[in-house]
């Protein structure tokens, strides 16, 4: 079988820092005169020497964490930027998805997007036309479409995006974290689609944290971790051995400084999390439907204002359970002093199932700025309780959310009234 992606040896250098991206004119001239020489920490490799291929038909998960590369790849292979060195090929036509908006033009109506992507993709306007009914009914935009898409929130330009995207017959479909946006719904239209287009011959190239996704939809799995390629194979073990390297350091949910791959400037970084029970007892076990502190140690360099503070709770296969903020909160923090110091997240009632989670932690402040960014650095272990009072606990197998409930006949009586 043919190969529809051929990547041999792809780096890419990207240049960091504030002198390259945020100077002023005057700034920038300075530096020129002043002749600058580059130094070490202004440079990163988002690539380093990855090879692989992809034969055509072929739905492909490309997982890592945060930071890995992911993204950089596909847009090396949908030729939004090139690579430093190593080369790649790819055969047929490429429709790509990699951030909310992507290729769309912001004062052109929703219509307008479609044909204009489509006579990027080579097709004729009756090809279009002839399909835009299926696009506009799975985006949902149909009381939209003439409008000009700057006006679209980000979810109604995901759905569209990923419309146009996979009825336009492209040969090659790449999609970056399309299920993290969007309802229940239209994740369901995603994955079917997707399916459909393997049916057809399509090769798809699925980057999401949903582990369950990727491995119920792909058949391979491709692991990038700081820029290098780790494991190329079945989905299902690669899935398993990226798993395995997650909360090794911290399987007490203490200790944050040694993990790796963490983002952000740097300005704030979190050193340690605890878990508290009512009593303030620490230790890395909770309890279904009871009380959970998780106090957030971090460490300043300098005086921050206005910083944001945000906690996310997923599944071991990466499905997002919660995530909550200081700023979604409403809860605002004037400022952090050098040194070290303390945030408290205060759930009054653990609503999840027995089981284990990962917690991921962020600090950046309005921007965004990213001071500190960490991707399931640790592990919450979730234990039965006896939170309905029957004896009887509560189980895994019932799914993840534990719901505050209880029965009653009409009429307020008990069990068992006449």
């Amino acid at each position: 079988m043919a190969r529809a992606i051929e990547v041999s040896n792809v780096s890419k250098l990207y240049r960091l820092g504030e002198l390259y991206k945020h100077m002023m004119l005057r700034e920038y001239l300075m530096s020129l005169l002043r002749r600058r020489p580059l130094q070490v920490d202004d440079t990163i490799w988002a690539l380093r020497d990855v090879s692989f291929g992809i034969e055509a038909g072929e739905v492909v998960g490309l997982i890592g964490r945060n930071g890995a590369g992911k993204s950089t790849m596909l847009k090396v292979i949908s030729r939004i930027t090139d690579p430093t060195a190593g080369s790649y090929r790819v055969t047929g036509k490429v429709a790509s998805l990699l951030e909310v908006g992507t290729g769309f033009h912001q004062e052109l109506t929703g219509r307008e997007n479609i044909y204009l992507n489509g006579s990027i993709l080579g097709m004729h306007k009756r090809e279009i036309d002839g399909k835009l009914d299926a696009i506009v009914a799975f985006a949902d935009v149909a009381r939209f479409l003439d409008t000009p898409l700057k006006r679209y929130s980000s979810g109604m330009k995901l759905r569209l995006g990923f419309a146009v995207a996979a009825h336009l017959d492209p040969d090659v479909l790449l999609v970056d974290e399309v299920l993290a946006v969007g309802d229940a719904g239209f994740q369901k239209k995603c994955l079917s689609a997707m399916r459909e287009l393997q049916s057809g011959g399509r090769t798809v190239i699925f980057v999401s944290h949903n582990m369950a996704a990727v491995e119920n939809l792909c058949s391979r799995a491709i692991w990038i971790d700081q820029g290098r390629l780790v494991r190329d194979g079945e989905a299902r073990e690669v899935i398993r051995a990226y798993f395995a390297t997650f909360g090794e350091a911290t399987r007490d949910g203490i200790g944050l400084d040694a993990v790796a791959g963490r983002q952000g400037n740097g300005l704030v970084r979190f050193t340690r999390i605890e878990y508290l029970s009512a009593d303030h007892e620490h230790g890395p076990l909770a309890q279904s439907g009871q009380h959970l502190t998780m106090r957030l140690h971090y460490r300043a360099a300098q005086r921050i204002p206005d910083p944001h503070f945000g906690v996310k709770i997923s599944t071991e296969m990466g499905t997002t359970v919660t995530e909550v903020s200081t700023w979604s909160t409403g809860f605002a923090v004037p400022c952090v002093e050098p040194g070290s110091g303390a945030i408290d997240l205060v759930i009054e009632s653990l609503n999840l199932m027995p089981g284990r989670y990962y917690v991921s932690l962020w600090a950046e402040g309005m921007g965004p700025i990213h001071y500190d960014v960490l991707d399931r650095c640790a592990i919450l272990d979730v234990e039965p309780s006896n939170y309905y009072g029957s004896g009887r606990g509560v189980e895994s197998r019932y799914g993840i959310v534990l719901l505050p409930c209880s029965f009653r006949l009409p009429g307020g009586k008990g069990p068992g009234a006449a």
